[in-house]
């Protein structure tokens, strides 16, 4: 099914922050952001079990699992089995070391088999109170996390997590099934193969002001072929598009912190937000269904509406393109 027929907005909210993502958050605090989401009308709420060991989609839970069920749309992962013990090494994240120090102590089972996946969301929907879910993405199957190992756990999940999935989505138990990747090559191989068929992808990072020329030359025309649609994770570049000092999780480099500099100007020029043009550039894609920053703050809730809405001159745009800081394949909103 097409995710753009589940999914209620094209604004969702993305609970990365919510598993104690850079810094440790109060409950109070991640719960008034759920909350405030709610509020202002987001019916589209993304989780992990590896996003803070469980404490993630412990605090969504705790909020959504007071909603009537068929009010929201729900998806999490599979991937990361989490277990009732501590963690008593140091947990190896790849290229992501360090980002759920705060998180909860618990062990992390990273497998994607065909019974690690049920596992996974048998556990997933304990902690989040739910009956059921919507959408499930096979999380983090990249080379970010497994470097030149990536391809085997690629075949791991072909043969368990996928299968499982179809299965799933085939009896209707979930509504459809994708890759949840910060890469574009696992979703590449993915849409080569003959079966199993994903409904869609959630990709991180990898369509964003900053980062899209790769998506653009072979991913995205494939999904557009196979009518696949893409939920963009991560809009804002860990959040050096919105204020922060984060990129791809680390600490933004000279180089990235003069591009968004130019950005920034550019977009005072018109007036604009560079928030605004961030999402809005995100969403310009026909592949593009749904974005979904996170946000720990409930502040953020209501920027993000405000910059999804915001009027963009079609000027901002033909000078965002002359500029060269886009890729000239990039569809941009107004057509410019």
């Amino acid at each position: 099914m097409s995710l753009k027929n589940i999914l209620p907005g094209r604004l969702g909210f993305g609970t990365a922050p919510l598993g104690n993502m850079f810094r440790a958050i109060p409950d109070e605090e991640a719960r008034a952001t759920v909350e405030a989401a709610w509020e202002q009308g987001i019916r589209y709420f993304d989780t992990a079990p590896f996003y803070g060991a469980g404490l993630a989609e412990e605090r969504l839970g705790q909020v959504i699992s007071a909603k009537p069920r068929d009010a929201y749309v729900l998806s999490t992962k599979v991937g990361r089995v989490i277990l009732d013990e501590p963690e008593t090494d140091v947990p190896d994240f790849g290229e992501k070391g360090g980002l759920f120090e705060h998180g909860n102590p618990n062990k992390i089972v990273h497998e994607w088999t065909a019974e690690a996946t049920e596992r996974s969301i048998e556990g997933s929907l304990k902690r989040l109170g739910a009956d059921r879910l919507d959408i499930v993405w096979v999380h983090d199957i990249a080379q970010d996390f497994h470097g030149d190992a990536w391809l085997q756990k690629f075949e791991e999940a072909r043969t368990g997590a996928f299968r499982v999935l179809s299965r799933l989505r085939d009896e209707g138990v979930i509504k459809a099934w994708g890759l949840g990747v910060n890469k574009t090559e696992p979703i590449e191989l993915t849409l080569a193969l003959d079966e199993p068929r994903p409904d869609g992808f959630l990709l991180a990072g990898r369509y964003t002001l900053l980062d899209h020329e790769h998506a653009l030359q072979r991913l995205l025309p494939m999904a557009q072929e196979q009518n696949v649609d893409m939920v963009v994770g991560g809009p804002y570049s860990s959040g050096v598009l919105a204020g922060g000092s984060h990129f791809e999780y680390q600490q933004a480099p000279p180089e990235i912190i003069e591009r968004v500099g130019r950005l920034k100007a550019l977009a005072g020029e018109h007036g604009i937000s560079i928030k605004a043009a961030a999402l809005q550039f995100s969403l310009a894609h026909p592949v593009a269904a749904a974005v979904i920053p996170g946000a720990t703050r409930p502040s953020r809730i209501a920027e993000d509406i405000a910059a999804l809405n915001e009027d963009i001159p079609a000027a901002f745009w033909h000078d965002l393109r002359a500029s060269g800081l886009v890729s000239p394949a990039a569809p941009l909103p107004d057509g410019a």
